[in-house]
């Protein structure tokens, strides 16, 4: 089974995307299932893992309303405000929905550098971890020093990096990122996704060449069943196709076992996200 594990649905008209740049913009119209349906059949993937785009209550049901006539829809990871008073009334409802898989906050926009650490956050966390719900981190370098202290704070929280935690790539730079990488990779409940890469790549001019630098080492890192593809449509559209990510990811990772290739391509993705 081939999976893309990370992309998006949305319609501006519903939920506020404050993060999007302004207009005129390629990302400032509907993106929904009827429209990545044609993407996975030409390229004969099964499926998506369709991921927050909102930090509002509502798009979760909303996307999990959808994943209920939706067959390519494999599951969702939704937005939960873990710091509020009834994270648990919350997961609780959504655990009981077909295809809820996970849980992901953007870190990366808190003014909190530490905000993963703070008691009110791991408070949410833990109520994850007694639950077995999936994590998706995103994050940049910046905060993957603080993975280790997580994970022992929060024993038993399974996590997954998202989009390599957004390095550098435009300027070909792994220090730092590359060390703490390899820290949060010697936890054995953490994963990473090889998506998201384009858009961190030099704009217009940006080759798959550039991208194996990080894709090999979070490879030699993570190995290919902690490590899945993502192809973070159609956010990558600001930088390239569907179908540019996936050519680009095909030849940063460059020759590999059809086993390899298998576990990256999909069954990470199933076996992280418990997916049926």
């Amino acid at each position: 089974m081939r999976i893309d594990s990370h992309q998006h649905f949305w319609s501006p008209g519903r939920f506020p995307y404050a993060w999007m740049p302004p207009e005129p913009n390629v990302l400032r119209r509907e993106f929904l299932p009827r429209h990545l349906a044609p993407i996975l059949d030409e390229h004969r993937f099964d499926g998506s893992v369709v991921v927050q785009a909102a930090t509002v209550a509502g798009e979760a049901d909303w996307l999990l309303d959808m994943a209920r006539t939706e067959a390519r829809i494999l599951g969702v990871v939704a937005w939960v405000d873990l710091t509020g008073s009834r994270v648990g009334e919350d997961l609780d409802h959504l655990a009981a929905r077909p295809k809820f898989c996970g849980v992901r906050h953007p870190v990366h926009d808190e003014q909190d550098g530490r905000w993963l650490l703070r008691p009110d956050v791991l408070r949410g966390l833990r109520e994850l971890a007694s639950r077995d719900i999936p994590y998706d981190l995103l994050l940049r370098p910046p905060h993957l020093s603080l993975i280790p202290e997580l994970a022992a704070e929060v024993p038993g929280l399974r996590m997954v990096i998202d989009h390599i935690a957004k390095p550098p790539i435009a300027e070909g730079r792994l220090e730092g990122w590359r060390e703490d990488m390899a820290r949060a990779a010697a936890l054995p409940g953490v994963h990473c996704k090889l998506s998201g890469m384009i858009t961190e790549a030099s704009p217009g001019t940006w080759k798959a060449a550039d991208l194996a630098p990080f894709v090999q080492h979070a490879l030699a890192c993570f190995g290919p069943e902690r490590l899945m593809f993502g192809s973070d449509w159609p956010v990558c559209l600001l930088a390239g196709t569907w179908k540019q990510v996936l050519a680009a990811f095909t030849q940063a990772l460059g020759a590999q076992t059809m086993e390899t290739r298998e576990w990256i391509l999909g069954r990470t993705a199933r076996t992280f996200y418990r997916l049926g």
